[in-house]
């Protein structure tokens, strides 16, 4: 008996855009029930590939067979009809219409042709989200009103409510906490056992150990390994597949000795309600200090508060000795202190301005005069921070929404650089980052701590924290459990903590 074909099979797909060839020949097949995944640094190509996939490309050359048979994905309506479903990264829901409405949006159950049932809607989403696990979601409820967690399970079931038969996901645990990690493996270990395929994009090789059974590596637009197995390819080979060259997980040697000096940032008492317990925090300068814990314990929001985009219930924030005005970023920032937040391209960047735009915002004023911009000297300041950076490409007059996820963090660290910054408060620094540029940022964030910054990290990735930082505070449920050097603590300690720590003395 022949054996069965592939659900999907792309062969010698090309697709390029102006100056770019952004797919050179690839070849990806996927067997239904497999969790087939799709690895690759920013830029690879996987992002142009899915959307050949989703019907929102067309390539230029080359065939995409489903069951068998050749098709043309003309658009993603087109896709979604064969029952494939894409689930991206930035989530493409429409925060003003309820989780019902945006599972059916599309195919709404009407009657009569027009009369659309919205009673049938709400049930038949009911019954998708608790097949997800989540039945406390209310189907009437606003999309805008949810977690990122809970709009990714919105996501799902949309793809659901379509008879598919494979699904990509493309980073679906970024905004994850480690417990809602272990819902979207159930369910995608449930969707896997109904012959479902899951085409898997993430930048966590762990997470492809766990769920893959497969995988795909793309490399400068080319596939330079398909059907590799997941689970017993060493991680070196992957790496090295990924990036050209032998990439470990090593970070920067740690400075030998604790920092000295007075400390440049002072937190006292800190607190907000709800949010988070009185804290008491001092860094001292070239010193890199992480906060760990899981999302909801209150680590961004200490970030944030320290940073005055929150106010404090009570407590104060000194620099250099002097306590900054509660609740005032401006305060803030003159006096020295620069944020990198979790959400770069939302809260950080101007997506549609140059990176040299990007990197002189926060100090405008040292090239103005009379009312008028200096755009020589922006332009020769923007150059020199991001070639101390080695932001690629090399050129500060391409918009910053051209570069990598890597690069763009670059650039929100340029500008704070260019500021001359003396404490650099840093929210999950390589979220969305491919491995190699993860290694260039933290041998980025550790030179200049070196050269005399404070820092102060957040991130969910505990050997993150623990590879970087050189003391680290375990934040449960808003309060500080556990304080020690970094080189004290391994990941299962802190993931004891964080989930049944108590109170530090």
């Amino acid at each position: 008996m022949a054996p069965e074909p592939p659900l999907l099979s792309m062969s010698g797909i090309t697709k390029s855009f102006p100056g770019v060839r952004a797919l050179d020949g690839v070849d990806l097949d996927v067997q239904a029930g497999e969790v087939h995944c799709l690895l690759g640094q920013n830029g690879a190509g996987k992002s142009t590939l899915i959307k050949v996939l989703a019907g929102a490309h067309q390539p230029d050359t080359g065939t995409i067979s489903w069951r068998g048979e050749d098709v043309t994905l003309r658009s993603p309506i087109a896709a979604m009809r064969l029952g494939i479903a894409t689930i991206y990264q930035e989530l493409d829901l429409v925060e003003h219409l309820s989780v019902a409405e945006n599972v059916h949006l599309g195919h709404e159950p009407t009657a009569a042709g027009f009369v659309v049932r919205r009673k049938s809607a709400r049930a038949s989403t009911a019954q998708l989200l608790k097949r997800l696990g989540h039945p406390e979601i209310d189907p009437a409820r606003l999309v805008g009103e949810l977690s990122a967690a809970q709009q990714q399970i919105v996501s799902m079931a949309r793809a659901l409510s379509h008879d598919v038969r494979l699904i990509v996901m493309d980073e679906p645990s970024a905004a994850l906490d480690p417990d809602e990690v272990d819902n979207l493996f159930r369910i995608v270990g449930d969707l896997t056992a109904d012959g479902v395929a899951v085409v898997y994009i993430s930048h966590r090789l762990e997470e492809i150990r766990r769920i893959g059974d497969r995988v795909t590596v793309l490399k400068d637009g080319r596939a330079v390994a398909v059907g590799l197995p997941a689970k017993s390819t060493p991680t070196r080979d992957v790496v090295a597949l990924m990036t050209g060259r032998n990439v470990e997980y090593v970070f920067p040697e740690r400075p030998v000795g604790d920092a000295g000096g007075t400390p440049v940032l002072q937190v006292q008492g800190l607190s907000r309600v709800g949010e988070f317990e009185p804290l008491d925090l001092e860094i001292r300068p070239g010193e890199i200090v992480g906060l760990a814990g899981l999302v909801g314990s209150g680590r961004s929001e200490i970030l944030e508060t320290i940073y005055g985009a929150r106010k404090p219930s009570s407590g104060q924030v000194l620099v250099d000795g002097r306590e900054l005005k509660p609740g005032s970023v401006r305060a803030a920032v003159r006096a020295g202190l620069g944020l990198a937040p979790e959400e770069r391209k939302a809260q950080a960047l101007l997506m549609l301005e140059s990176v040299t735009r990007n990197v002189s915002v926060s100090s405008m004023s040292r090239f103005s005069r009379g009312g008028w911009i200096d755009r020589g000297a922006e332009l020769g300041a923007a150059r020199a921070a991001t070639r101390e950076l080695s932001l690629r490409p090399d050129n500060p007059a391409v918009p910053v929404r051209t570069l990598s996820g890597g690069n763009q963090q670059k650039a929100v660290l340029a500008r704070w650089l260019l500021r001359g910054c003396r404490v650099l408060l840093l929210d999950e620094p390589t979220r969305g980052v491919d491995v190699g540029a993860r290694a260039e940022l933290y041998a980025v964030v550790r030179r200049l701590a070196d050269e005399g910054l404070a820092v102060l990290l957040v991130s969910s990735e505990v050997p993150e924290v623990l590879g970087l930082a050189d003391r680290v505070l375990v934040l449960r449920e808003g309060r500080v459990v556990h304080t020690a050097p970094a080189r004290d603590l391994d990941e299962h300690r802190v993931l004891d903590l964080v989930m049944e720590g108590s109170p530090a003395s």
